[in-house]
């Protein structure tokens, strides 16, 4: 039995190699079993140590050689990819490090110094980066980048991103874009001195408030309107009532007279505007379309134009001899309190109880800029009369701006804040000499320097005898043509003028 099971296990063996080496040199190809269990041996082996990722990259290889339809550059990155990556990594690079890229020119400089000092003292030359050799082959990312432009601006604000400055209060200090330099100290504007004011006339006629002055351009009589509503025309030298005109049925709230026509310009809480002709002393024209009270109009400067505001939250732009309204400027949400008018852009400015002030393009009949700096209601304005910059006042703060942008300059501070007891500023007017008047409802009066915004004087209205002392509001003021003269007009139905003491000396 035992030769039998050899001779039996010998002849298995040996048709066992002839089928193998048959299968071998079959074709002179390498059959696809061997390679399938060479892969399973392999996968086999891949599992036994661990190393998943590779079987994971293998089969994705294999799945790309097969579906692949350019088969010649199947390992290259596609044209599409390679283009929405370039575009990604240019947004990355904009919008995350666009102001870090480059340091710097202080910063870079520095470094420079130091880097020279380090050679000088060690001795030793710092060698160049390795460059990448022929085989070092670059990722697509690291290509890519390669490709994006660099900046070679020597310039920047790194660090700090640079935002533009609205205005600059202090001149003498740089305005550099590298906020890593030391600035020296700015200094604080210096206020000019003035003389104080002092009263100087008190006129009474009206039997109501006195809401309304206006000065004519020859400085010769100032015109008046109140509660009564009656405008009254008075000597500006001696203070005597020349004229009284009726007309009104309603309180008078504003007054304007031409510097280029014979015309007087009115308004009122009874929605009427009226035209009024100086050398007749009648009413030649009215202008209809406010839907309530007219508390403000200005005169425009070079153009037959006239700008009224209401409590109808809008401002109308009329067109002198026609009556027509050329342009109804609205977004106002609350009544505008305050019209004022002037040559150049802006030149129409509005001021409104909806705590904001206005800056209109009179051509194109819109909003060129919105100011929400106050926070309270807006009831008093005043343009410079010589230079680009106007004021404005509310319970609040009393604010400066510059135009034509309507940039913020500086705050007007006192003691005891804008009147000193809480009061309303209702009236403002400033002159050639620098000075800011303003008014308020319970008789506080200001006398401000227009440069630094110091207050140099403040002052308490005094009631005419048989008043109350709570009628010592102060409802509208004027500057004459000269400067010289200050025009107030009063809750206990007179009209004051002021005028700067002359025996005042500078200390």
């Amino acid at each position: 039995m035992p030769p039998k099971r050899a001779s039996r296990a010998k002849a298995s063996s040996t048709t066992t190699k002839d089928t193998d080496s048959q299968d071998v040199v079959m074709d002179g190809h390498t059959p696809a079993v061997a390679i399938e269990s060479a892969a399973e041996e392999s996968n086999q082996a891949a599992v036994a140590d661990g190393d998943i990722t590779a079987i994971v990259k293998r089969s994705v290889k294999r799945t790309r050689e097969l579906f692949a339809e350019d088969q010649e550059n199947i390992y290259s990155t596609p044209t599409e990819d390679q283009l929405s990556q370039r575009v990604k990594l240019q947004s990355k690079i904009h919008d995350e490090y666009k102001d870090i890229q480059v340091l710097p020119h202080p910063l870079l400089m520095r470094q420079k110094e130091q880097l020279e000092k380090k050679k000088a003292k060690t001795g030793s030359v710092i060698a160049p980066a390795p460059s990448a050799t022929a085989g070092d082959v670059d990722s697509g990312v690291e290509k890519i980048l390669d490709t994006l432009p660099k900046k070679s601006s020597q310039q920047s604000s790194a660090l700090v991103m640079h935002k533009p400055t609205i205005h600059n209060p202090f001149p003498d200090a740089p305005g550099g874009g590298t906020s890593l330099v030391r600035r020296p100290v700015a200094k604080a504007i210096r206020p000019e001195w003035h003389a104080p004011w002092k009263l100087m006339r008190v006129i009474s006629g009206h039997q109501g408030w006195v809401r309304s002055v206006a000065v004519e351009p020859g400085n010769s009589w100032f015109a008046t309107g109140a509660g009564d509503r009656i405008i009254k025309i008075w000597d500006l030298a001696s203070g005597r009532l020349k004229l009284s005109l009726t007309g009104h049925i309603g309180q008078v709230r504003g007054l304007a007279v031409s510097p280029r026509h014979p015309y007087l310009f009115s308004c009122g809480d009874d929605k009427l505007v009226k035209c009024w002709d100086l050398e007749t002393n009648k009413v030649i024209r009215h202008y209809h379309g406010h839907l309530s009270g007219v508390y403000a109009l200005a005169i425009h400067p070079t153009l037959d134009v006239l700008v009224t505001s209401g409590r109808d939250a809008t401002a109308r732009v009329w067109d002198m001899r026609t009556k027509q309204a050329v342009h109804i400027l609205s977004g106002h949400t609350g009544t505008v309190s305050a019209v004022k008018c002037q040559e150049a852009d802006p030149q129409v400015i509005t001021s409104s109880m909806d705590s904001t002030v206005r800056l209109w393009d009179l051509a194109a009949g819109k909003t060129m800029t919105t100011l929400t700096h106050h926070k309270k209601s807006v009831r008093a304005m005043a343009l410079h009369p010589t230079e680009f910059t106007f004021s404005t006042a509310s319970p609040d703060n009393i604010k400066q701006w510059k135009c034509p942008e309507g940039q913020f300059m500086r705050n007007f501070e006192g003691p005891g804040g804008v009147t000193g007891g809480g009061g309303i500023v209702n009236a403002m007017a400033v002159n050639a000499d620098n000075v800011m008047f303003t008014g308020a409802d319970n008789g506080a009066m200001g006398f401000w320097d227009w440069k630094s915004g110091h207050q140099f004087q403040r002052l308490d209205s005094l009631v005419q005898p048989g008043s109350l002392d709570s009628e010592a509001g102060i409802f509208c003021a004027e500057f004459d043509k000269t400067g010289l003269r200050l025009i107030t007009g009063e809750a206990d139905k007179t009209i004051k003028i002021w005028k700067e003491d002359d025996q005042a000396v500078h200390a």
